[in-house]
């Protein structure tokens, strides 16, 4: 396979104007998906993208680490999209049909634990599906931290098996013997699976937008099925639960204060009391000794801290997420770390 990292990551998008395309990145908790966004922000040149975010619990983090908060937003917060045909996206996809300077195309990120195929059938099976054109479904993968059974996590699967552009990112981190062991497993799962290879999400933009690899028609059937049983579907949220993230065991806690933190009782806190079943955390941090916002995140045993210029109000917010938290310890831990 060519190295893509070597090919230009901004080329020319000619968008064809037959219904607004739209392209659905998921992928497992930390795999890099709003890294992705980011990538396709920052190289977009002219073309109009709106951007579709769903997050769970009180915080919305990742449409905070996004590079563009104008226009090119939309923010999708707190409601979930992923569990059945759903009013909430089908009203946000209108608001951005209605804008007045018109867009060319939306990306809608999941959350980490999304099984994609209730949103394909919201586009395949509403009305939607005579103004947009479902233009493909982009799964993003942690290739050092993929798993054949991937944490028990029934959604993981799902993501690989409704994937049609697979995107195997941080390669940095792995051998060449450990990509192609992953590859082998994904077309074992997904045949004829397109697969692209990415560091830092970085991916020519031709190669995953306005592909048309969907197979619309596909999804019809199982779309008049899904009609049939939406009304008889509960779903219920509560605080920081969410109930497809409750499906694979995971749960999420939110923590926010107006207090900065100490910087060594944080990093105590990381090594020593934080639970061994966070997988995923994220987070905007706030560090008495520094005039600078931190964003934070965790994918398994691996943190990043990167600084950059506070945007808001000085503030820490994070969001773990994993099994058997206990919300109440996690508070106490972290406010134990606040300073002031």
């Amino acid at each position: 396979m060519s190295n893509l990292l070597e090919q230009p990551v901004a080329q020319n998008l000619e968008i064809p104007k037959r219904g607004m395309p739209v392209t659905i990145i998921t992928g497992f908790l930390g795999s890099g998906k709003t890294t992705l966004l980011n990538q396709i922000l920052q190289n977009k040149q002219d073309l109009k993208v709106a951007i579709l975010v769903n997050e769970f619990g009180d915080i919305n983090i990742d449409s905070q680490l996004l590079v563009s908060l104008d226009e090119d937003m939309v923010e999708l917060s707190n409601g979930c999209i992923c569990c059945t045909i759903n009013d909430n996206l089908i009203d946000a996809v209108y608001r951005v049909l209605e804008r007045e300077e018109k867009v060319d195309y939306l990306v809608i990120e999941t959350t980490g634990v999304a099984d994609p195929l209730p949103i394909i059938l919201t586009f395949v099976g509403t009305e939607l599906r005579d103004l947009t054109r479902l233009d493909s479904i982009l799964t993003v993968v942690d290739s050092e931290t993929f798993t054949h059974n991937h944490f028990d996590s029934e959604a993981a699967l799902k993501q690989i098996t409704y994937a049609d552009v697979i995107l195997l990112n941080k390669t940095d981190l792995v051998s060449e013997a450990r990509l192609q062991e992953l590859e082998k497993y994904i077309r074992t799962v997904k045949v004829g699976a397109k697969i692209l290879h990415s560091q830092y999400g970085k991916v020519p933009l031709p190669l995953i937008l306005d592909v048309d690899l969907t197979p619309r028609n596909k999804y019809q059937h199982e779309s008049e099925h899904h009609h049939e049983h939406h009304h008889h579907h509960e779903h219920h949220h509560h605080e920081h639960h969410s109930h497809h993230l409750e499906n694979d065991g995971f749960v999420s806690v939110s923590y926010q204060s107006d207090r900065p933190f100490d910087v060594h009782k944080f990093q105590q806190f990381l090594t020593a009391r934080m639970s061994p079943e966070v997988f995923r955390a994220k987070g905007i941090l706030w560090f008495t000794d520094s005039e600078l916002r931190h964003i934070f995140q965790l994918s398994g045993p691996r943190y990043d801290l990167d600084a950059q210029e506070w945007k808001t109000q000085p503030k820490n917010q994070l969001v773990f997420i994993g099994r058997n938290l206990n919300s109440t310890q996690i508070h106490q831990a972290l406010n134990d770390c606040l300073t002031r």
